[in-house]
């Protein structure tokens, strides 16, 4: 037991030194956070085959391996991102990618239809996603402010 609460502790320490530095990339954040994780769970399992520490060890090699490929593949992508789409703000944000769009009007005026520089942005954003088939979605859109509430 106690060499299990050293690990932790240690994992979860290395974790909050280090994710916090700012000279850090993401790629390193990415590994330290999947080393502490990664050491964290290798700890208890190692407990249940009789050996903490090396489960520890092991866990937090295979944890900080993941974490840095994953954060390497992040910023990989939101530079593509950023190279192909000239016209829009790309940002890493913690786990994720922020793309925005500085188009104002994405579609007409009473329509459903995207102008043509719309959809030509989103025509690349989309060859850049398939790309990175894991990458999970979430879009966010604001109407304009003709008509009333219940139309908009």
């Amino acid at each position: 037991m106690k060499q299990i609460k050293l690990a932790t502790l240690l994992t979860v320490f290395a974790a909050f030194l280090f994710a916090g530095c700012k000279t850090a990339n993401r790629t390193q954040k990415g590994a330290v956070i999947g080393a502490a994780g990664g050491g964290a769970i290798g700890a208890v399992i190692g407990k249940a085959s009789g050996n903490t520490a090396m489960g520890a060890v092991i866990g937090a090699a295979v944890g900080g391996a993941t974490g840095a490929v994953i954060g390497r593949k992040m910023d990989k992508q939101a530079e593509e991102m950023e190279k192909v789409l000239g016209d829009a703000e790309v940002r890493r944000e913690e786990e994720g990618i922020v793309v925005k769009f500085k188009d104002q009007v994405l579609f007409g005026f009473d329509s459903e239809s995207l102008g043509s520089s719309a959809q030509g942005n989103l025509d690349k954003l989309v060859t850049i996603l398939n790309r990175y088939p894991d990458t999970d979605i979430t879009v966010i859109g604001h109407t304009d402010s003709k008509g009333t509430d219940a139309y908009n």
